[in-house]
């Protein structure tokens, strides 16, 4: 679960730091308090790209912290498949720096991609923005929570299906691109064997351009060797003061001494095991100098063989590889063109046998699907009905794509109906902004059964409810959170009332050290009493009276009752 939330300097946050606990957190607070910014903060923290002028005023950063407690031994199996570090306290933070230029994210202290964040964090939460209900009118939608529904069931097949697509969308777009006459093949054909002939002559070798380019190197600088060369030569084993010559001096002066004082024997040994250094290495050099040759004609033919590889790398490749590569391919497309009526009769019978095979797999994932619609739309049906539809009707229509796609044939719709009478109809043509809600709210309750997230965020779920409806999506959202850790942002005093943890956000004008005035939202965790006031402002409005603080204390007992009972 989410376990504590640190926000610095984020638009109008100077800093705020929230506990939350298990079960139901509820978010409360005036319309403009920065109720938004609470989950936008988390959104942003969780791969969400940040809006350039998220950072507060003469900010030089901005910061978000999560901390969540796993307790799914499942969760943290797959995060460690994920590399993230979990110690033993299974804690995972996740963390998001932002500056002007960059924003760096972490997690457990480590630095990882945005992408990373969002793939690991699916596992660990589950956010349903403010206008997330508005996605059921989009039928692909549909078919999402349906697969959502019957994710084990049908993992396998998909996985199957979605390969075998692949391979029939390839050999479909080969046969496409193999439809030619006669007269453009012959043209193909003859520019092919044109360059597999240029290829071949060349002759090849891997890595001979290396070794060229080596003795280029040293053929285009011979001149400078052998000046260089006889420089030292000069130096070391020249007539008048070369090196040989003055250790020969050397030598007969300590000689002489020698004589008079063995002590400088040892220096004599040195001096003469120089000497003879000396001598070996101007015989070696010697030797190495005679046997320079720099021809010309060996250096215009080397000069030559580099310009064709370089030539031939212009044409087919980066390197002699990419070249030898690009000649098997032109080979094997050469005898494609020179038995062209076998090879499209074979490719049609490729493209068949693959057209059974997935169209094997796309009946057996339809029925799987067809049967579990029926589980989904019982339960779907039952959970609405909690939600105070009084009389409703809800199916699930299937149909068939005009193609194949990487999901299979099914074209699937929900179709619902309100009132009695009426037959069903698609939900854009009948389902208003808060039978949207509920119906989402249903779908998100039933998913949730089996899911492994533990904790969910809904921001406004109740949007367009009241009265009735209003209590009854709160006893759903109290049983929700028997399973997860609910946060929740909401106007409803009816949902407030069920809350675990109850949480004012506020906004205020304060002065800082240099007496400017700033607007700051602030979050406060709020005890009973404090939750009492803030249910009488939720009911009451501008005017809080005696009765309006005992009908919001009835309130928040029918509640505490309410989820005794269950």
């Amino acid at each position: 679960m989410l376990q504590n939330l640190h926000v610095k300097n984020l638009a109008l946050i100077d800093e705020a730091d929230v506990e939350f606990g298990e079960g139901l957190n509820i978010l409360s607070g005036e319309t403009g308090a920065g109720k938004s910014i609470i989950i936008g903060s988390i959104n942003i923290a969780l791969g969400e790209k940040a809006p350039k002028d998220i950072l507060r005023k003469n900010a030089e950063f901005a910061l978000i912290e999560l901390t969540f407690e796993i307790k799914n031994k499942d969760t943290i199996k797959h995060l460690k498949s994920l590399g993230v570090e979990i110690g033993d306290d299974n804690l995972v933070v996740i963390s998001k720096k932002i500056k002007l230029n960059r924003t760096v994210s972490r997690i457990n202290g480590e630095t990882v991609s945005a992408s990373k964040i969002q793939e690991i964090s699916s596992f660990l939460i589950d956010i349903h923005g403010q206008h997330e209900h508005q996605s059921l009118l989009n039928k692909k939608k549909h078919l999402q929570i349906l697969d959502e529904f019957a994710k084990r069931r049908i993992t396998g097949i998909k996985e199957e299906l979605s390969e075998a697509f692949l391979s029939y969308r390839k050999l479909i777009v080969e046969r496409q691109n193999a439809n030619m006459n006669s007269e453009e093949r012959n043209r193909e054909l003859s520019f092919l064997e044109f360059e597999v002939n240029e290829i071949e002559e060349a002759n090849l070798k891997e890595n001979e351009d290396e070794e060229l380019e080596e003795k280029y190197r040293f053929f285009s600088n011979g001149k400078k060797i052998i000046e260089k060369l006889n420089s030292v030569r000069e130096i070391t084993n020249g007539e008048i003061d070369g090196v040989a010559e003055l250790l020969d001096k050397a030598m007969y002066d300590i000689q002489f001494v020698v004589n008079y004082d063995e002590k400088i024997q040892n220096l004599t040994n040195e001096l003469s095991e120089i000497e003879s250094l000396v001598n070996d290495f101007n015989y070696e050099l010697s030797n190495y100098i005679s046997e320079l040759d720099f021809d010309e004609h060996e250096f215009y033919e080397l000069d030559s063989r580099l310009n064709l590889i370089n030539t031939l790398k212009a044409k087919y490749g980066r390197t002699i590889s990419d070249i030898l590569e690009s000649y098997e391919e032109k080979k094997k497309r050469i005898q494609v063109l020179q038995e062209y009526d076998e090879y499209i009769n074979q490719l049609e019978k490729n493209i068949n046998k693959e057209k059974e095979k997935l169209d094997k797999l796309c009946m057996e994932l339809s029925s799987i699907r067809k049967e579990a619609s029926v589980e989904l739309v019982d339960k779907i049906k039952a959970a609405l009905l909690d939600l105070n539809f009084l009389d409703v009707k809800f199916e699930m229509n299937f149909g068939r794509t005009k193609d194949y796609t990487s999901d299979g044939f099914d074209d699937v719709e929900f179709l619902i109906s309100t009132n009695p009478g009426e037959p069903v109809r698609p939900l854009q043509d009948v389902a208003s902004g808060g039978e949207l809600s509920r119906i989402m709210l249903a779908i998100k309750t039933i998913m949730a059964q089996d899911d492994d997230i533990e904790t969910l965020i809904f921001d406004e779920i109740d949007t367009g409810i009241s009265g009735r409806t209003a209590q009854m999506v709160s006893e759903k959202m109290d049983l929700l959170s028997q399973l997860h850790q609910i946060i929740c942002i909401t106007h409803l005093p009816q949902i407030a009332a069920m809350a675990n943890h109850h949480y004012l956000i506020e906004k205020s004008i304060e002065t800082d050290s240099e007496k400017n005035e700033m607007t700051v939202s602030r979050i406060h965790s709020l005890n009973y009493d404090q939750s009492v006031k803030e249910l009488a402002r939720m009911i009451g409005g501008v005017e809080i009276t005696e009765k309006v603080i005992e009908s919001a204390r009835e309130m928040k007992g029918l509640a505490k009752d309410k989820k005794k009972s269950r």
